[in-house]
């Protein structure tokens, strides 16, 4: 039947859009809303404007951007299209009408569809009773139906027999969970009971009636005239007055709940005041109070019959009667050391003790100290702050603080000073922290049993001001603990405790402590420096306090050569450099370095560096024998340049040139009647300079020089004794004055010159046939005027000079000639007299005669013919 009814009703709409729209399209039903898991069924229309092109054939459906299949769909009539969605289960979802005609989609009209549930019975009414001022209920829905749902509340009176709806102010209608009353229509009664219902599209639901006398709840107002003050002159007290609502059901008692608190506490108490009903105000007392102590005091109220107090009235503050401080202040210090002059700065620091009852309200502090060996030096100041700073000299202070206010003075705190010579013990061996889930503990051992109180000092590491430091007594213990959340995380806090024994402090026992760590802000720099060739010194500085982070346990060094794998090697906190060995020559590494606490390590930025390809070693073994070679190449030229003249003697004599001879005249510039000199003289012109062998000076052995000299001495007697008859053409002799002088001319000092073989060949052939002495001819032009031995006096001879012919003679032992003979021969002139013939034979041993290239030639010198050179 109802199926029927909806397509008359489809067909009809469709008629009256042919006939009457001007839409093109048209969807129904409109934004419908059903129950959740049920079957969903819309109509779409197309208007006349699509007639004759399109029909309900081109309309296709989309579910929320979706195609909804083709079976879905059913075509009743040539301008009505339909679509079934079974189990539909969106809480809210779009339905869209298409028309498909070529290929290409139009839209033509679309719904919202929602879904959801009938409504529950509203639950758990509960209302609240203002006195002829409003009443207002509230409940709860259940299941939440996700349609639109409203509610009406139904205030009915209820009697033993039937439950009556008495009028409609009595409803209330709401879209919420709750619904009021107001004044006038508050009437007061005890027999109301209250209804709600609950509705939407798909049906509605009727709660129970549930009946509620309204003095049961009534509720008051929160009291606005609350008032506290003292009473001067009594001790630990406060009066607290109020005034009732006005509004109230009359004829009903009330009760009333103080509740107060001291304002350094956060716990409250509370104190209950019955009041009858014609009482409008009311007051109470509150003793046992703390004195000179601030309180905050609050008051609500409610009807004895009442289910429902006021709400609290606003917060009044008050403070009890004001007396002295009962309790010394906590007293500590920090002593700096002293200066050239011998003062020292003392911070003093206190706080009040945080025990209850308080101590009173302080208005100041009043501050004693004098020398402890003069108490008659008493200085006091004053302070309205909890810290001062004393300069005091060398000497042990006593020091006391009072805390003072209007009503008089605290004990004293007491504190020593000691002198800056005095020597403290050190009575705590050894001590340590660590971290539970909520505490930081100390523990410390005394050496000590003695001592049974200990003053435990922290601060964080890196605080500079010296009052920014905390501390805490402890007696009869050696831990101490205190909450981690008094600590900063990632903070490095410097502990110390102090043992207490009479009015001295001994030294303290230090340490360091983290609450909680985390890895290294940042981690160090290596610093490469210099490389050598298989190792390098890595060299780091510490990461700043600040951004430690926890304490650092190690440094650990990664080292990559080019193309290489990594290692790594792992040093101490405390060991700021490194030598790597073992690494390779001449190749690139990259190194950084990781400091580790804790809870984890933070590595530096990477450097780079190259290995050497030599070291100090190679060099020095490669340049030390260059650099002695070059030492000694430099000492031998410096060598031959201090000795050059010598070098050059002895290696490069000077050649002597018989033509400059001033002792005798050389045959090429007189005539030569002699035809083997002529034949020396001409061989000698052809032969060039080169061709002459230099030999090395050297005298000859003392014996040999001794017989040379003799022999000279017999020839020049002979020379002396000859007559006349035997000079040649004519020319004068020449007789030797001084013996010594002819022997010098015939020194064997003088150096010899050798020609080539060629010339000694002639020489040779020259000398064989010569069996007679020749007599040697001296040409007279000047006579020696020195007697002189020396050789500057033989070159102070004014123009001697002998004319030698067919002289020869054969040199003693020369080591400078190869082949040189040990004896000296002169051949004997056949012009001579005979006896003196005889007498050179006798002097001397006639050689072999001398044979041309043989081994053992002797050698033809200058010297053979008495020539002297000039020096």
């Amino acid at each position: 039947m109802f199926d029927c009814l909806i397509w008359i009703f489809v067909l009809l709409c469709s008629s009256i859009a042919d006939e009457y729209s001007v839409r093109d399209a048209d969807i129904f039903p409109s934004s419908p809303e059903i129950e959740r898991g049920s079957t969903l069924k819309l109509f779409c229309v197309l208007g006349k404007h699509y007639a004759p092109y399109r029909n309900a054939s081109h309309i296709i459906w989309k579910l929320n951007h979706e195609l909804i299949a083709q079976e879905n769909y059913n075509i009743v009539n040539e301008t009505v299209s339909s679509i079934t969605i079974h189990n539909f289960t969106y809480s809210r979802a779009h339905v869209k009408c298409f028309t498909k005609y070529l290929g290409k989609e139009q839209l033509l009209v679309h719904t919202e569809v929602k879904s959801g549930f009938l409504p529950e019975p509203p639950e758990n009414i509960s209302c609240v009773y203002f006195f002829n001022t409003v009443l207002t209920c509230t409940w709860t829905s259940g299941r939440e139906t996700d349609l639109r749902t409203s509610y009406t509340l139904y205030r009915k009176i209820m009697t033993e027999e039937t439950v009556t709806l008495p009028d409609k102010r009595d409803i209330c209608q709401s879209k919420t969970e709750s619904c009021s009353f107001f004044f006038p229509n508050t009437p007061y009664s005890r027999s109301f009971c209250f209804q709600v219902k609950a509705e939407n599209v798909l049906g509605k639901a009727l709660s129970d009636c549930v009946p509620m006398p309204l003095e049961k709840i009534e509720k008051f107002k929160p009291l606005e005239k609350v008032s506290v003050r003292k009473i001067i002159g009594v001790k630990r007290l406060l009066t607290v007055t109020w005034k009732m609502p006005e509004k109230i059901i009359p004829l009903q008692g009330s009760i009333c709940q103080v509740r107060y608190r001291n304002l350094c506490s956060n716990s409250s108490e509370f104190v209950t005041v019955h009041l009858n009903s014609s009482k409008e105000t009311g007051s109470f007392n509150l003793t046992g109070l703390w004195d000179s102590t601030e309180y905050s005091i609050a008051i609500r109220c409610a009807s004895v019959v009442s289910i429902f107090w006021s709400d609290w009235s606003e917060e009044k503050t008050a403070s009890t009667e004001e007396t002295a401080p009962s309790e010394k202040v906590d007293l500590w210090r920090v002593i700096e050391s002293s200066d050239s002059a011998g003062s020292r700065s003392v911070h003093l620091m206190w706080k009040p003790l945080n025990s209850f009852p308080s101590s009173g309200r302080i208005l100041g502090y009043k501050i004693q100290y004098f020398p402890e060996n003069n108490a008659a030096l008493k200085m006091t100041n004053n302070s309205t702050t909890k810290k001062i700073n004393l300069l005091l000299n060398e000497e042990a202070y006593i020091i006391s603080i009072t805390a003072y206010n209007s009503a008089g003075n605290s004990p004293e705190a007491i504190l020593r000073i000691p002198s800056t010579d005095e020597e403290t013990s050190q009575i705590i061996e050894t001590a340590r922290s660590f971290t539970t889930n909520e505490d930081l503990v100390v523990e410390w051992i005394a050496s000590k049993s003695e001592v049974s109180k200990y003053v435990v000092e922290w601060y964080e590491e890196l605080e500079t001001d010296n009052f920014d430091r905390s501390w805490q007594y402890v007696s009869n213990s050696t831990n101490w603990k205190a909450n981690k959340k008094n600590f900063k995380p990632f903070i490095c806090y410097n502990i110390s405790v102090y043992p207490l024994y009479g009015n001295k402090v001994a030294a303290p026992y230090s340490i360091q402590t983290y609450v909680q760590e985390k890895r290294p802000s940042e981690g160090p720099v290596a610093d490469t420096g210099v490389p050598g060739k298989n190792e390098i010194t890595i060299k780091w500085k510490e990461i700043s306090k600040e951004k430690r982070n926890g304490f650092i346990r190690n440094y650990t060094i990664f080292y990559k050569p080019e193309n290489g794998k990594e290692l790594n090697e792992t040093v101490n906190s405390d060991v700021l450099q490194y030598r790597l060995k073992s690494l390779q020559a001449n190749t690139q590494y990259t190194v950084y370095i990781m400091a580790s606490n804790e809870a984890g390590g933070t590595s530096g930025e990477p450097k780079t560096f190259k290995t050497l390809k030599f070291n100090q070693e190679d060099i020095i073994y490669i340049a030390l024998p260059i650099g002695l070679s070059m030492l000694l190449l430099l000492g031998l030229w410096i060598t031959c340049i201090l000795k050059k003249h010598a070098f050059k003697k002895v290696c490069w004599p000077d050649i002597p040139n018989p033509a400059e001879s001033v002792a005798v005249e050389w045959p090429l510039d007189v005539p030569m009647n002699n035809s083997f000199l002529k034949g020396v003289a001409s061989e000698a012109k052809m032969t060039d300079f080169e061709d002459l062998s230099v030999l090395e000076h050297c005298l000859p052995e003392g014996n040999q020089e001794g017989s040379l000299l003799m022999n000279c001495e017999k020839h020049v007697s002979e020379c002396t004794h000859t007559n006349t008859e035997g000079m040649i053409n004519g020319e004068k002799k020449i007789l030797c004055n001084e013996e010594k002088e002819v022997a010098e001319c015939f020194s064997p000092s003088m150096p010899y010159i050798v020609t080539d073989q060629d010339i000694r060949s002639k020489m040779h052939s020259a000398l064989i046939p010569a069996k007679k002495i020749q007599p040697i001819e001296m040409l007279e032009d000047d006579l020696c005027e020195s007697q002189q031995t020396s050789i500057k006096n033989e070159e102070n001879c004014n123009g001697d000079a002998l004319k030698m012919e067919d002289f020869s003679e054969k040199a003693l032992f020369n080591p400078y000639l190869k082949n040189s003979v040990k004896t000296r021969e002169f051949l004997i002139s056949e012009n001579l007299p005979e006896r003196s013939k005889n007498e050179t034979k006798s002097q001397s041993t006639v050689l072999p005669p001398s044979q041309q290239n043989v081994t053992g030639q002797s050698y033809i010198t200058l010297d053979m013919f008495g020539l002297a050179t000039a020096q």
